[in-house]
């Protein structure tokens, strides 16, 4: 029996003896089958991406000779010429053959992954699939891109973990010991809502309401001061359910420490259920969203983020320009997560044709460098925002129901340098004649503040501020909320340093 180990130093053990793996290339080569899950690896991949650039002239050789001694240290009483168990042929690759739990990250993903039969068997799993956590996963490899990608995919399972521990363990009705745990997570990852539901609700079991509403406090702050977002409805919905001290938060009696004993009471789901835990709303319609990418490391990232994300449907992936025209117009999604360097036909010239459509998609760009002019350029084509392809998986979730919403979205980083680059910068064929009130309601929408804040700024209701920016827009003949923005500073309505700006 082989156990490998990815989540922390990689290694690998055999009846409780550490296998010498070799030199770290060799090593490599191992991980990078694991990272694929038992699926082959064409020995093309394996070199390109030992030897980026300039492979040597005897890769292939070089590659033939880790497998083999690979081979030797994970099966070393296999005969000369008996078939490989372990690490096997698998034209136009190899693969490697492991039952889940012999490899811990498979082990830990099938855990997370798997359904439940109620909160006393959920919690026994994610306190076993927690504990096989020995550092940062892959951690020998930090410099391979396939490494880093399988880094962030397995640490976001592990947030998922840990909060669905927090959830299991709050519905058998045991509270007091999990603050300190959800403080900490919370506060390390703060856009994170289902951790301040969580911190909330334990707070407010164990008798601190007041606390539980700093808690949804620090949360909107957190929200609005990195995304410019308001609280999301599950969070809106906890808080006023706390203020009026709603019955279905009260805590159900502490079960026993595994199972369910027979007349235990379970509360039965409360609006608050966790996102990623809760049925589709009868009705409700999963939000569509292409991807158009031409690297597959970056396209399976986001794959992953959306598989995770209750109400995202991945309706098609796109490799250039051109294919994204043609999915876009074959699958009609709701929203087009659309890299800017691309082949063939880039991502600006692609979100030009697309919003120039008949009811286009809403076109969030993504970019490794926020110090593109191709951003502004975008941004006035009518694209409803942008984030860079180092955003954490729930700004970029933020983005794409921000834009289906009718909001914009900017990262922080690419924001900064709009502000930097085009404060002052003014279009001579921007539109005269705005009114006062016209140019107070952009000062807003620049400023980042959603229709809500902009009702209780202004001290009317949400709806006619909703049909003031709709009105607006279809006056000055822009498409989306981002233009807005770009107009503001064109004409100077707002400027570096103003407040909310």
């Amino acid at each position: 029996m082989v156990i490998f180990r990815a989540l922390g130093p990689f290694e690998a053990i055999s009846d409780g003896e550490t296998l010498d793996l070799g030199g770290q290339r060799q090593q490599a080569v191992l991980a990078r089958l694991l990272v694929a899950g038992g699926r082959a690896v064409p020995v093309s991949a394996l070199i390109d991406e030992l030897w980026p650039g300039e492979p040597p002239a005897q890769a292939l050789s070089t590659i033939q000779g880790y497998v083999s001694r690979l081979r030797r240290a994970l099966e070393p009483g296999r005969a000369p010429r008996e078939e490989a168990g372990i690490l096997v042929s698998a034209p136009p690759g190899y693969a490697l053959r492991a039952g889940v739990q012999d490899v811990d990250s498979w082990h830990f993903e099938h855990l997370v992954k798997s359904d439940h039969d109620g909160p006393a068997a959920t919690l026994e799993r994610m306190e076993t699939a927690l504990g096989l956590w020995r550092g940062p996963a892959l951690a020998g490899f930090q410099e391979l891109m396939w490494a880093q990608a399988e880094a962030m995919r397995l640490d976001e399972l592990r947030l998922l973990a840990v909060e669905r521990r927090a959830d299991a363990a709050l519905r058998l009705g045991r509270t007091g010991a999990l603050i300190p745990d959800l403080e900490a997570h919370a506060s390390a990852h703060p856009l994170r809502e289902e951790a301040w539901r969580l911190l909330a609700l334990a707070l407010y079991r164990a008798g601190r309401q007041g606390d539980a509403l700093g808690a949804l406090r620090r949360a909107r702050e957190a929200l609005r001061d990195e995304l410019g977002l308001d609280l999301g409805p599950t969070l809106q919905r906890l808080e006023q359910d706390i203020l009026a001290q709603a019955g279905h938060l009260d805590a159900p009696e502490a079960g026993p420490a595994s199972g369910a004993s027979p007349g235990a009471r379970v509360a039965p789901p409360a609006p608050d259920t966790p996102r990623g835990t809760e049925p589709a709303r009868a009705g409700a319609r999963a939000l569509r969203v292409l991807i158009a990418d031409d690297q597959a490391l970056v396209r399976t990232g986001l794959k992953v983020i959306l598989d995770s994300e209750p109400g995202l449907d991945l309706v098609g992936e796109a490799e250039n320009g051109e294919q994204a025209i043609a999915l876009v117009r074959d699958a009609r999604p709701d929203v087009v997560l659309m890299d800017i360097q691309m082949p063939r036909l880039d991502g600006l010239a692609a979100a030009r044709r697309i919003l120039a459509a008949e009811a286009p998609p809403k076109v969030i760009m993504m970019t490794t460098f926020g110090t593109d002019e191709n951003l502004y350029a975008a941004l006035r084509a009518g694209v409803s925002g942008f984030v860079l392809k180092t955003s954490a998986p729930e700004q970029l979730i933020a983005a794409v129901r921000a834009a289906v919403a009718g909001d914009a979205l900017l990262d922080p980083a690419v924001t900064t340098h709009l502000i930097s680059a085009f404060a002052g910068r003014r279009d001579p064929s921007a539109p005269e004649g705005l009114s006062d009130a016209d140019v107070d309601l952009i000062k807003l929408v620049a400023r980042g503040f959603t229709n809500r804040q902009i009702a209780m700024t202004l001290d009317v209701p949400e709806g006619e501020v909703a049909g003031d920016v709709t009105a607006l827009l279809r006056a000055l003949g822009l498409v989306d909320r981002a233009q807005l923005v770009v107009l503001a500073y064109e004409r100077g309505l707002v400027s570096p340093g103003t407040p909310g700006a």
